[in-house]
């Protein structure tokens, strides 16, 4: 076993994601780029690589158990533990989201990803997470998923587009983590969810008012937390964003 950090980014392979491993491959980290598309994969590991990353390919769906499951293997032969993962890989569903008209399999679809994909991803590094020293977990949320905000109790989002399938499924992903900080309180594990902030990625059309890199920085600040860190926790660059 290396003496190396190892950490897994799902959805690595562009935007957000690809920056993250990038901060924590700065940090002396080893890296597996999780992604679907094995051409885009394998072009942000080399780019990756030309960074002077410890960058390595991870072939995952999240929504497939198979695939999810031959990572955990494939991590388990590299590594034999994962220092941190980080589950950035979602989707929005796209547009038009009125909870009035919405494709009922849009909510679906985002679902799978945005949270079942995330406990499926979860529960499969689990055992890998626990061989780890300080083992960190971080969730790509959004600020979005808050209900306070989204309620016009702050009024910075409350005016956003109608998302009757993107913002829940934030939210959502929010409550789930808390269920896992409740089981796993006894462990070493912490346990937080992240917002980027409004980057500009293909997700939104490149509309966000944020670069990709500065929304990386929250998530590789939580996964890379000391002993005794919060855990539990929603974030942002500003500090705690309100439930």
């Amino acid at each position: 076993m290396t003496d190396t950090k190892t950490a897994l980014v799902t959805g690595a392979n562009k935007g957000i994601g690809y920056e993250i491993a990038a901060g924590l491959g700065a940090l002396g980290w080893s890296v597996g780029v999780g992604a679907r598309d094995r051409t885009r994969r394998d072009d942000a590991v080399a780019r990756l690589i030309d960074r002077g990353v410890d960058a390595f390919a991870v072939p995952l769906d999240v929504t497939d158990d198979g695939s999810v499951a031959a990572a955990a293997d494939l991590l388990a032969e590299r590594s034999g533990r994962l220092d941190a993962l980080v589950n950035n890989a979602g989707i929005t569903g796209g547009v038009p989201q009125e909870p009035t008209s919405i494709d009922l399999d849009i909510i679906r679809t985002v679902v799978e990803t945005n949270v079942l994909g995330v406990i499926r991803v979860t529960n499969a590094m689990l055992p890998l997470l626990r061989r780890a020293a300080s083992p960190r977990i971080v969730n790509m949320s959004s600020g979005v998923g808050s209900l306070t905000r989204q309620s016009g109790s702050v009024g910075e989002l409350s005016t956003g587009p109608v998302a009757a399938a993107y913002s829940p499924s934030k939210t959502f992903l929010n409550a789930v983590m808390i269920q896992y900080v409740r089981e796993l309180g006894d462990s070493n594990i912490l346990i937080n969810a992240a917002c980027p902030g409004f980057v500009a990625t293909d997700l939104n059309g490149f509309r966000g008012v944020r670069t990709p890199e500065q929304g990386a920085a929250t998530a590789i600040r939580l996964a890379t937390l000391p002993d005794g860190g919060p855990t539990g926790g929603f974030f942002e660059d500003a500090g705690v964003i309100p439930w």
